[in-house]
């Protein structure tokens, strides 16, 4: 672990202990990003674990965004039966170099099934349109390259072989990677290959071939 990073410990055991046992903190060292979580508080409500990679930051920096340009706030997804609640916050150094994230997750399904409940018993509210706010591009952006860069770190990516290097794009396509635009010519030009190979690589790990 980054010992940066070790200042972030007691804020996660704070907020868990906040928040109690349906909320679940996450640490991650981005300097190994396919092992990157290296502190969790109350891991049952996703199942995350130390050594696990990253999953959801990613995707939830380019789809939505808080007030902050490195902080993503109140996305959600499914997982195991459970509806989550997540938050996101880039760790950077004093250099401004992406070093970590601390993530919450919440799980809001026993919420949302009292929600409901109280629901059922009043007029039907009217429906407001949520407005999203985008993160900085240029933030995600780095984000996004600096991840690449760490992942392709402790490799010499000439002598890769050609299933090491479609393992290290499922990887990344699956945490949501290649939905930057421009992130598929950063991966070409690291692998030292052109971008219509990493277009071959990716079809062949969505399986369509």
């Amino acid at each position: 672990m980054n010992p940066k990073l070790k200042a972030y410990i007691p804020v996660a055991d704070m907020i868990a202990q906040t928040w109690g046992a349906e909320c679940e903190v996450v640490l991650h060292d981005v300097a190994d990003p396919e092992h990157s979580v290296v502190y969790v508080v109350n891991g049952t409500v996703t199942g995350r674990e130390i050594g696990q990679g990253f999953e959801h930051f990613v995707k939830s920096a380019l789809e939505k965004g808080g007030t902050s340009e490195d902080f993503v706030a109140n996305d959600f997804f499914r997982k195991k039966g459970k509806l989550i609640r997540t938050s996101s916050a880039m760790i950077r150094d004093e250099e401004g170099k992406l070093i970590g994230a601390l993530c919450v997750n919440i799980d809001m399904t026993r919420m949302l099934q009292q929600a409901e409940y109280i629901q059922s018993f009043l007029p039907q509210a009217q429906e407001k349109q949520a407005v999203k706010k985008q993160v900085s591009p240029d933030r995600v952006e780095d984000m996004v390259f600096s991840l690449i860069d760490n992942i392709l770190a402790d490799c010499e990516t000439a002598a890769l072989s050609r299933e090491e290097r479609i393992a290290k794009i499922r990887f990344m396509d699956t945490r949501g990677i290649f939905q930057l635009k421009g992130s598929i010519e950063q991966v070409a030009e690291r692998l030292g290959v052109n971008k219509v190979t990493v277009y071959s690589y990716l079809d062949e790990v969505r399986g369509k071939r």
